[in-house]
């Protein structure tokens, strides 16, 4: 466990690697380029990446449970995505009195819902107006937190009934209780990263209920305990690593994305790495709508 293998192609590099979640039923690993505006697809048995370009940054791809298709989060909203053959159809923009903001972290809780943050998509992205969002299996969406600066996560616990969330800016993992009708309550912070740590950024939970945290500027992923005390942690070779996910057919394996912006001369900043986080993880659940 913390070895790190490589698996992005050779001189190839992301500028805000992001939105990484595991397909079983493709045995792939997905994940966006945000600044590059692109989805890509690793199959992590040949190797081979697949990308597809878009006109407008992208925060993440979801799987559908009734289809072959996707929903994903671009800066202009939310949309319905086939791959093969390519095609996109919006279903709405839930911020269209924040012209300034864009979808950026997603995940999909155990009623089959998404939840998608927000963030200030300005360059100096100074004001606190990202949000969290549900969408709902009738591709309607609600407003459900507010007053972020960069939202990341979400994740939840294995019971489904806690939902994790990050405000990065502010350094804090949030926890709230989640209904099964999808409401918040009870929202409290459960980790606070010091400066030495970083930004939390991208969150993923195992099957024992540990919480995973990406250290943007921290070149690491932490795994926390449900009470929020530190339990361990995997380094990684570059310091801006933005989200991770569990893969695999055992679900064994880690995948990690990070950044290379401002970071350029790192010749491993924005790779994907796999690592061995000594802990099996939980099967995704698609998007029921």
């Amino acid at each position: 466990m913390g070895e790190w293998q490589l698996r992005q192609d050779k001189g190839r590099r992301d500028r805000l690697g992001e939105g990484i979640s595991w397909s079983g039923r493709r045995n792939a690993v997905f994940w966006v380029d945000i600044l590059s505006c692109s989805l890509q697809r690793l199959d992590v048995d040949s190797g081979r990446i697949q990308r597809w370009g878009f006109g407008e940054p992208i925060g993440w791809a979801i799987e559908r449970a009734g289809s072959d298709g996707f929903i994903i989060g671009l800066k202009s909203g939310f949309y319905e995505c086939s791959l093969d053959p390519f095609d996109l159809k919006l279903i709405g923009n839930p911020e269209p009195d924040r012209p300034h903001n864009r979808l950026n972290d997603a995940k999909v809780d155990r009623e089959g819902r998404i939840w998608a943050g927000s963030k200030d998509d300005r360059e100096d992205g100074a004001e606190p107006v990202g949000a969290l969002y549900r969408l709902d299996k009738d591709l309607s969406w609600s407003r459900q937190s507010d007053g972020y600066q960069i939202t990341n996560g979400p994740a939840f616990s294995p019971d489904g009934r806690t939902l994790y969330h990050v405000d990065t800016i502010g350094r804090t993992v949030f926890a709230f209780d989640l209904s099964e009708e999808g409401l918040l309550s009870n929202k409290r912070a459960l980790v606070m990263f010091d400066d030495s740590m970083g930004y939390p950024d991208g969150l993923t939970t195992d099957a024992l209920g540990g919480l995973w945290v990406a250290h943007w500027g921290g070149g690491r992923v932490s795994r926390f305990l449900p009470d929020g005390s530190f339990d361990r942690a995997i380094q990684l070779p570059t310091s801006l690593i933005t989200n991770c996910t569990f893969a695999g057919r055992n679900l064994d394996r880690m995948f990690v994305t990070s950044a290379s912006i401002g970071n350029e001369e790192d010749p491993l900043a924005g790779g994907l790495f796999e690592v061995d986080p000594g802990v099996e993880g939980l099967a995704p659940t698609p998007f029921a709508g």
